[in-house]
């Protein structure tokens, strides 16, 4: 660790998140340090810090990073100081079977920037040079910072089995990143996209990105109204984005015959399924997948980070009007306070200084 110290968020405990100053860190070999220009919460990120915790304390988490180069360390020379990149934070061992064939998501023995390891709620963080990603011209830092939701919300699709054109999809969640699988699927021709939320701030975020099948899932009930969207059919594709136990079987009751499920959301409670929800499901022959991270490649083979960027530069991908705050490193404890307490509305919230 050099001697000289950097502004970041510490958390020390559960519950214990501190602005503080913490000796900024050296690369090592085929490492480089980034100046962090933003870097987003993540939902994952407010248990992380007020109930679960991370696998070791102190820890500075956040995984939703881009920046700008400050140094390389020895053997880089793919990078050069004053890049933009992008973070991929999953760092994987290179050994197990998984790593072999590139599904590093898969890795038996990963690491992961912002839980295992210090990431990006600070001033500077050290990556792999494999994790880093150019950013394209016309692509600004606040959206880079955004690649890693973004590819989330592509590779979930992908696990349902991608969109076909003319397909009606359900999202059950309309937070930034169900507003982010919206837009893959409307680029991908899907017909109809259906959004359900109960939070009205969220629910206004995706009509002003341009959807209007959008609905307060209390006021219109999800299955009756993709139902009447449908002629009874039901959806091709439902994504549970949400992590609610409700919204769980509401998307495996709305699927239709053949259709897809997908779940994306984490978990906040037990999920339990009716019986006759399960035989309607077994006799609709619905597809149910789960999906976690994305997929990237270190070797620039087609994957999410990529293709997200390059939506991201194309226009494909909207990403600025999820931003609802952009807040500095001294007063991202407050910004978490006011995300978990719900004291203003928010969507995507990125900390940091810029660059």
């Amino acid at each position: 660790m050099s001697a000289r110290s950097m502004d970041a968020l510490v958390l020390h405990k559960v519950g214990d998140h501190r602005w503080e100053k913490v000796p900024i860190p050296e690369p090592g070999p085929r490492e480089v340090r980034i100046r962090v220009a933003y870097c987003g919460v993540c939902g994952s990120d407010i248990p992380r810090v007020f109930s679960k915790g991370t696998y070791h304390f102190p820890t500075i988490c956040g995984h939703e990073m881009a920046g700008v180069i400050d140094i390389c360390g020895a053997e880089v020379t793919t990078c050069h100081p004053g890049d933009a990149v992008a973070v991929f934070p999953l760092i994987w061992c290179g050994q197990c079977p998984a790593c072999e064939v590139g599904q590093y998501a898969a890795c038996e023995n990963y690491n992961y920037l912002g839980s295992r390891c210090n990431g990006g709620f600070a001033e500077y963080v050290v990556a792999p040079v494999q994790n880093l990603l150019p950013v394209p011209p016309g692509v600004s830092l606040e959206e880079a910072a955004m690649t890693e939701p973004a590819a989330v919300a592509r590779h979930a699709l992908r696990q349902g089995g991608g969109v076909t054109t003319g397909e009606t999809i359900a999202i059950f969640g309309a937070g930034p990143i169900g507003i982010m699988l919206a837009q893959w699927a409307r680029s991908s021709g899907a017909a109809q996209i259906v959004l359900f939320d109960i939070d009205p701030g969220k629910l206004e975020l995706a009509r002003a990105a341009g959807f209007t099948q959008v609905f307060h899932a209390k006021e219109h009930p999800p299955v009756a109204t993709i139902n009447r969207l449908t002629a009874g059919r039901g959806a091709h594709l439902c994504v549970e984005a949400a992590g609610v136990p409700l919204t769980v079987a509401q998307a495996i009751e709305a699927a239709r015959w053949n259709g897809r499920v997908v779940l994306m959301g984490n978990p906040s409670a037990d999920v339990l399924l009716p019986a006759k929800l399960i035989s309607q499901a077994m006799r609709r022959e619905i597809s149910l997948h789960g999906t976690w991270n994305s997929v990237y490649s270190a070797t620039g083979n087609d994957n999410d980070w990529t293709t997200a960027l390059q939506a991201m530069a194309s226009g494909q991908l909207s990403l600025k009007p999820l931003i609802t705050h952009k807040v500095p490193l001294s007063q991202g404890v407050p910004a978490f306070e006011m995300i978990r307490d719900r004291t203003a509305f928010s969507a995507k919230v990125l900390i940091g200084n810029g660059v």
